[in-house]
C-alpha cells in the first residue's frame, strides 16, 4: 500500500497491519518479519515519522475505559481522537486542556508527538497532563508508565515519535469549560516587533497566536494578525459544523506562487478593519481552521508539501525570527500558512519540542529550491540555539537533529533498554541516524 505522511510528502511502499485488540498489537510483534516497525493512529504528522516498511495502525484500538466526571479524568484507547473526544465531552462541559491545530489526531499520537498548542506559555504540553499510559515493549510485555512509573520510558515515550514501544491505552486529565465558544479578540501588528510587544503586553491570555505575512520586507516585515482566547460563559454547548467544502483534486503547483500567496496574504490581512477587534467564535474554526476545508493539503499539488517548524530562545526572538522571514521573503518561496506562538518552559521529557521561546510553523510546496532554503533556515536557527519539530520534519540532517536535541543519546540508552532499537523505526529515525 502506498502511504504518505499528512503533507503527501514523501510516499512509500508499506504493509499496514490493524489490530483491535491489544492482544492483537502483541501477537503482530511476535512475527519477526514485520520488524521494524512503527505504531500509526490519522497520519497527521507531516514528514516521515509514522512511515515505515511495516506501520501498525491504531485506528482500531478507540474505545472509551472510563471517566471521571468530578475530576476530568478520562481514561480510554490510543487510537481515540481529539475529534471523538470532543464529540463526547464537550457536550458534557469538558474539553482537552491541551490541544494541536487538528482535532484529527489520535490520543497515542498525541503522546508520541508530546503536542503543544495555543497555551503552552500557561499550561505547558500534552503530556504534562497525562497521568499514565501502558505501553507494549519490544519483549511483548505491556509496562505502566507514568511520571513516578517507569520514569526512564515516560521520559523517553513523551514525544519520543513511537520509538520506545506501542502505546496501547492512557489515562489523562480534561478541563471544565461552559460553552462551546471563544471569545476571540484579535489584535492587528504592523510588524513583527509590534507583533511580539503584543505577545508580552497579553502574556496572561489564556490562548494566543499569530499569522504572519512571510513576504512582507522593509517595515512591514512580520506584519501579522494576532488572536487572543479565552473559553466563554456563554452560549451553550452548539456541536462542531462536521459538514466542510473539500478540495476535489490536487491543484497544479504553479497555482501556488508568490503572488497567488502575496494576494491571500493581502486579503486575510485586510479582512480585520480595526486595530482591536473581539468577536465570539465556536472552538472549531478557532482551534482548528484548516479542519473546516477537507484535503485542503491538495492545494501544493501532486508533489505535496513539507511543514517547517522551529522554535528559538525567547531572548533572540526578533532577532532571530527577522532573519528567518527575511530569508523567505528574499528567495520568494512563501508560506501559505506562517503562523507564530510564544512557549513556557520547556519540561523534563527527552526530545519533547518546546522550550521558552518562540516558535514558527511555515508551509511550502515540495521542490529542490525549497529543500535548499530550508537548510538555510536550519543554520539561522542553529545560530539561535533552536531546534525543529519532528512531526513537522520531512528532511531534517541528523547533524541537525543532534544539535537540536542534547538529550538524544540518554533517549537512545532507554531505547536499547527495553528492547526498542531493530523493533520500533520510522523513516525518520533512520534519517537522523537513531536506527541504521
Amino acid at each position: 500500500m502506498l502511504i504518505s505522511g499528512w503533507g503527501q510528502y514523501p510516499r512509500v511502499e508499506a504493509d499496514v497491519l490493524s489490530p483491535s485488540t491489544g492482544n492483537g498489537v502483541q501477537r503482530s510483534l511476535r512475527d519477526d518479519e514485520v520488524k521494524p516497525c512503527i505504531a500509526r493512529g490519522f497520519g497527521r504528522s507531516y514528514g516521515d515519522s509514522s512511515l515505515s516498511s511495516t506501520i501498525v495502525s491504531t485506528r482500531y484500538l478507540n474505545h472509551f475505559h472510563s471517566f471521571d466526571d468530578a475530576t476530568g479524568v478520562l481514561s480510554c484507547d490510543a487510537g481515540v481522537s481529539l475529534d471523538e473526544i470532543l464529540g463526547v465531552f464537550v457536550p458534557k462541559g469538558w474539553f482537552p486542556i491541551v490541544t494541536p491545530g487538528t482535532r484529527f489526531v489520535t490520543v497515542g499520537g498525541a503522546i508520541a508527538s508530546d503536542v503543544h498548542g495555543k497555551n503552552h506559555h500557561n499550561v505547558g504540553t500534552f503530556c504534562g497532563h497525562v497521568l499514565s499510559f501502558r505501553i507494549l515493549i519490544a519483549n511483548g510485555d505491556i509496562l505502566n508508565c507514568s511520571p513516578s512509573e517507569n520514569r526512564d520510558l515516560f521520559l523517553a515515550s513523551c514525544g519520543g515519535m513511537g520509538l520506545t514501544g506501542f502505546i496501547l491505552d492512557a489515562t489523562f486529565k480534561l478541563q471544565k469549560i461552559e460553552s462551546s465558544f471563544i471569545e476571540e479578540t484579535t489584535y492587528k501588528a504592523d510588524n513583527l516587533e509590534e507583533c511580539l510587544a503584543l505577545f508580552d503586553e497579553h502574556n496572561a491570555a489564556t490562548y494566543s497566536v499569530a499569522w504572519i505575512d512571510c513576504l512582507k520586507r522593509g517595515k512591514e516585515l512580520g506584519r501579522s494578525l494576532l488572536m487572543l482566547g479565552k473559553h466563554s460563559s456563554a452560549g451553550g454547548y452548539v456541536d462542531l459544523k462536521k459538514t466542510t467544502p473539500s478540495i476535489p483534486f490536487n491543484m497544479p503547483s504553479f497555482c501556488l506562487n508568490r503572488f497567488s500567496v502575496g494576494a491571500f496574504n493581502s486579503l486575510y490581512y485586510g479582512r480585520v478593519r480595526e486595530r482591536k477587534q473581539t468577536q465570539q467564535v465556536h472552538y472549531g474554526p478557532y482551534f482548528y481552521p484548516l479542519d473546516g476545508l477537507k484535503n485542503w493539503t491538495r492545494l501544493y499539488g501532486a508533489k505535496g508539501f513539507v511543514q517547517y517548524q522551529f522554535v528559538i530562545p525567547k531572548e533572540a526572538g526578533l532577532e532571530g525570527v527577522t532573519r528567518v522571514l527575511d530569508k523567505i521573503a528574499q528567495s520568494g518561496d512563501g508560506s501559505f500558512l506562517s503562523v507564530l506562538k510564544v512557549f513556557g518552559k520547556g519540561n523534563d521529557n527527552f526530545l519533547s519540542f518546546p522550550f521558552e521561546g518562540y516558535t514558527l510553523a511555515l508551509d511550502f510546496k515540495v521542490s529542490k529550491q525549497t529543500f535548499e532554503l530550508l537548510d538555510q533556515l536550519d543554520a539561522i536557527v542553529h545560530d539561535y540555539g533552536g531546534r525543529i519539530y519532528l512531526t513537522k520534519d520531512a528532511r531534517m540532517r541528523d547533524q541537525v537533529f543532534k544539535r537540536g536535541y542534547p538529550e538524544w543519546e540518554e533517549f537512545q540508552g532507554v531505547r536499547e533498554k527495553y528492547g526498542a532499537i531493530g523493533t520500533f523505526a520510522s523513516l525518520q529515525s533512520k534519517r537522523l541516524g537513531l536506527d541504521v
